[in-house]
C-alpha cells in the first residue's frame, strides 16, 4: 500500500521543493551599502576632477616633487637625514665615500707644487741670462730655450692648478644638499649602498616643500573652458568626506596632455586629454599626504549642454 503511493508522494514533494526554490531565487536582495559615502559638491554648477597632492615650489613648472640624485656614483658614507626631516636649503642630504677623491686631491696639490717649483726655476735662469752683460756667454739658440722654458712651465702651472680644481669640485659634488627648503618625503639609500649616478626609476630621495601643499587637478578638456582662474574649489579625501579643505587657485599649466591616471570608472575614456590646474592648500593636522588622491569640485558656468537646453526651452 505504502509502495503504492511513494512514487506521487516523491512527485509532490519535488515539485514543492522546486517552487520553493524558484521563490528564493526570485527574491531581489537589497543593494550593499558603500564603502564609504561618496563627496557631495557644495556649488550647484561645478567642474569634477581628480586631485593628487604634490609638494609645493616658488616655480609653478616645477610643481612636482623633487627626485634627488647625485652626479657622482659611489658608497653612501653617512646620511644627515630621514624620512619627515625639515630641512633648509644648503643642508647636508648624504654624503658618497670620498677616500679615493681624498688621495687625488693629493695628488693634484703635490703637482701643482711641483709646476710652481718648476716654473720659478726657469723663471729664475731666464732672468739670469736676461741679466749677462755680455751677450757672448750665451747663444741666441739657449736665451731662446730658457724662455720658452718659462712659457712650459706657465702651461703646466695652468694645468696642473686646473686638474686640482677639477678634483676640488668632484670632492664638493660628493656632498649632496637640499635645493631649497622643504622635507625629506621618501628615503631610498643607506649607509653601505652605491648610489648610481644618473635619472633613477626610482630616487635616491624624494624631496619637496610640504607647507602650503600643492593639489593638481586634472579637468577633462570638455570641462576645461568652464574653469576660470581664481574660482573657489573644495577637496574631499576619498574614503572619509568629512576631510576636506578649501583649495586656493594658483595657476593653470596650459599645456592640455593625455590622461595618466585613472579612477577605474567604467565610462572614463583612456585617450581622455586633460587640463591641470594648481591649487594650494594647508592640511594642518589632517591626514592629508604626498601622492594622495582626492575628489575635487571647481565652481564652475553650467555645462553647454545645459545651457543650450536652457535657450531651446526658453525660446520655445
Amino acid at each position: 500500500m505504502i509502495r503504492k503511493y511513494l512514487i506521487p508522494i516523491l512527485a509532490v514533494a519535488g515539485i514543492g521543493f522546486g517552487i520553493v526554490m524558484v521563490a528564493r531565487g526570485n527574491k531581489t536582495n537589497p543593494p550593499a551599502p558603500p564603502v564609504a559615502q561618496p563627496s557631495q559638491s557644495p556649488y550647484p554648477t561645478f567642474v569634477a576632477g581628480e586631485g593628487t597632492v604634490e609638494a609645493s615650489s616658488g616655480n609653478l613648472a616645477t610643481s612636482e616633487n623633487i627626485a634627488i640624485g647625485t652626479q657622482v656614483a659611489g658608497l653612501v658614507s653617512k646620511i644627515y637625514v630621514q624620512v619627515g626631516s625639515r630641512v633648509k636649503a644648503g643642508d647636508l642630504l648624504f654624503t658618497i665615500d670620498d677616500r679615493a677623491t681624498l688621495a687625488q686631491l693629493a695628488q693634484q696639490q703635490a703637482a701643482v707644487q711641483v709646476a710652481e717649483a718648476t716654473l720659478e726655476q726657469a723663471t729664475n735662469q731666464f732672468a739670469l741670462a736676461e741679466d749677462l752683460t755680455d751677450r757672448r756667454a750665451l747663444s741666441r739658440q739657449q736665451f731662446l730655450t730658457l724662455r720658452d722654458a718659462v712659457t712650459v712651465a706657465k702651461a703646466g702651472l695652468a694645468q696642473a692648478r686646473a686638474n686640482l680644481q677639477a678634483v676640488e669640485t668632484n670632492l664638493k659634488l660628493l656632498t649632496v644638499r637640499a635645493p631649497e627648503d622643504g622635507e625629506v618625503l621618501q628615503l631610498n639609500i643607506h649607509v653601505g649602498e652605491y648610489a648610481q649616478a644618473g635619472v633613477l626609476a626610482t630616487p635616491l630621495i624624494l624631496f619637496g616643500n610640504t607647507d602650503p601643499l600643492w593639489m593638481l587637478v586634472d579637468v577633462d578638456e570638455e570641462d576645461a573652458w568652464r574653469v576660470k582662474a581664481g574660482t573657489p574649489a573644495v577637496a574631499f579625501l576619498r574614503g572619509n568626506r568629512n576631510i576636506k579643505v578649501p583649495l586656493t587657485f594658483v595657476g593653470f599649466e596650459p599645456d592640455v596632455v593625455p590622461k595618466t591616471s585613472l579612477t577605474g570608472g567604467t565610462t572614463e575614456r583612456v585617450d581622455t586629454r586633460v587640463l591641470d590646474v594648481v591649487y594650494s592648500f594647508h592640511r594642518g593636522d589632517l591626514p592629508i599626504y604626498v601622492g594622495d588622491l582626492m575628489d575635487v569640485f571647481i565652481e564652475a558656468p553650467p555645462s553647454a549642454a545645459t545651457t543650450n537646453a536652457t535657450v531651446a526651452f526658453t525660446s520655445n
